[in-house]
């Protein structure tokens, strides 16, 4: 197993990426990577990549931490692993008392570095040759700069390197306050002039930056009071970019990164964590969240005095600010009263609009059914926007559902541009008698129960007075 944990990676940066040098200059840097519980060997390699991303580096240190709970049960990650360590002098090995989680476990390294550049990585990385040294010197050129680099796929079964080989994407979020993955819009590709330059992201994975030390501190580090992990991530992307600072991914540094298929604990605490972002840096905007996800006004979040004060003494723009310069991409919903939320039906009484595509990352092509209303926000939540359509934008891309003159069925595409007009087949009118008029067929939408496939759904038919006809909207049951 061990030959296999130095390999060096190759071939996956673009070749102008590999012509760009980079100069060398004295600095200190500090890796600072958390290890969870994983078979032994997997555990053994994942304190190995960290040696090797280390490895032709003299001037850095990496701190790899180990949850003591875990010692009780797991003997390898006691005396095996102490001493696989400490052969390399790069390596100090600290284990934290009790479970601390993702954002206390990152603090407890920072707060023992004494470099004036933290990185840190999830302990399933492998890192390419050359992955470091864009990201120090753009710190370098702008100490206000959160790096990101390139995260390319490791197989979770076989650990092969699948790479990345296309146009880096950017982060993003949807209005779940889920991160998501996006291309580079045309304003960002016409700003930078060379393909080597960084990419402006909205936001980032959270598992892979680098940042000067004291700016890290200066923004206010990780908010503390987060639990495990979930939410830090878009959390601290708002405060980089409201606080004067930006984030951006660096196309010459590829870092690979096993992608788990589950968390391998849990994360009940997730949902706290993104309502803090959401009460601390989302100002009025926080309630379009809350639309979408009904449950979390009711979770326990803690207090967030300390953060909102921090806002203010860094004197940080409002969300309206980040939507306008950083992230106009995104669909934000108007969310008027009486036009959101289950769309249910007079006729067929408590079944609701139900939109739920199989795969997270196809938003549409798939048929708008009609479920029981279960008043949790997510696939019941629709929007009726001031330009006559039925959204879906809980996920993003926003999706609209859409209409023809042939089927009967109504499935779901992506929405318009901004700035562009409303495709006819997209078109709805509400009307005072609750009827949903769809002018390109020039009929109804009506609540079905016998349909091709047996699921009841909502179709196309001649307009008419029945109560399978008329639709309200309830924000919540």
């Amino acid at each position: 197993m061990l030959p296999l944990l130095s390999m060096t990676l190759h071939g996956t940066r673009q070749p102008k990426n590999l012509q760009h040098l980079y100069g060398g200059w004295p600095v200190r840097m500090h890796v600072t990577s958390q290890h969870l519980y994983h078979q032994s060997s997997d555990t053994i390699r994942q304190g190995a990549s960290v040696i090797y991303c280390l490895d032709p580096w003299p001037n850095l240190i990496a701190h790899t931490q180990i949850q003591k709970p875990m010692l009780l049960s797991v003997s390898h990650l006691k005396e095996p692993l102490e001493k696989y360590l400490s052969g390399f002098r790069k390596v100090r090995l600290i284990r934290a008392t009790k479970r601390e989680g993702l954002v206390r476990a990152r603090l407890l390294g920072a707060s023992i570095t004494t470099g004036d550049v933290l990185t840190f990585l999830d302990c399933h990385c492998e890192c390419h040759e050359g992955w470091l040294e864009p990201l120090l010197h753009r710190i370098k050129e702008e100490p206000t700069a959160v790096v990101c680099p390139v995260i390319d796929v490791i197989d979770w079964d076989t650990f092969q390197y699948l790479g990345n080989p296309g146009e880096p994407q950017i982060g993003g979020f949807d209005w779940r306050l889920v991160f998501t993955w996006h291309s580079v819009p045309d304003n960002e590709q016409k700003r930078r002039h060379s393909p080597t330059d960084v990419i402006r992201s909205p936001t980032m994975a959270g598992g892979l930056f680098s940042v000067n030390k004291n700016y890290f501190y200066y923004l206010g580090s990780y908010d503390t009071g987060m639990e495990v992990w979930g939410g830090e991530n878009l959390e601290f992307s708002f405060r980089i970019w409201q606080c004067g600072g930006s984030l951006e991914i660096h196309p010459c540094s590829h870092v690979g990164h096993v992608f788990p298929k589950k968390a391998p604990y849990s994360r009940s605490k997730a949902l706290a964590n993104s309502v803090r972002a959401a009460e601390v840096w989302m100002d009025d905007y926080k309630e379009i969240y809350y639309h979408r996800n009904p449950h979390a006004r009711l979770e326990a979040f803690g207090d967030v005095s300390e953060r909102l004060k921090l806002r203010e003494k860094l004197g940080c723009k409002n969300f309206q600010w980040f939507l306008d310069n950083v992230y106009p991409e995104i669909h934000v919903p108007h969310d008027r009263p009486g036009m959101f939320g289950m769309l249910k039906n007079r006729g067929k009484v408590n079944y609701c609009f139900d939109y739920n595509p199989a795969d997270e990352n196809t938003i549409v092509g798939q048929r708008v059914i009609l479920y029981p209303c279960h008043g949790m926000g997510q696939n019941q939540f629709f929007e009726y926007s001031v330009d006559g359509e039925i959204c879906y934008n809980t996920r993003e891309p926003a999706g609209c559902i859409v209409g023809d003159s042939v089927n009967t069925y109504l499935t779901m595409q992506l929405c318009k541009k901004r700035g562009q007009p409303v495709p006819m087949e997209q078109k709805f009118v509400f009307r005072k008698d609750g009827s949903l008029y769809h002018a390109l067929s020039q009929k109804c939408v009506q609540a079905m129960d016998r349909t091709d496939n047996g699921t009841p759904a909502p179709a196309l038919q001649p307009c008419s007075d029945s109560v399978y006809q008329q639709w309200f909207f309830e924000e919540r049951m």
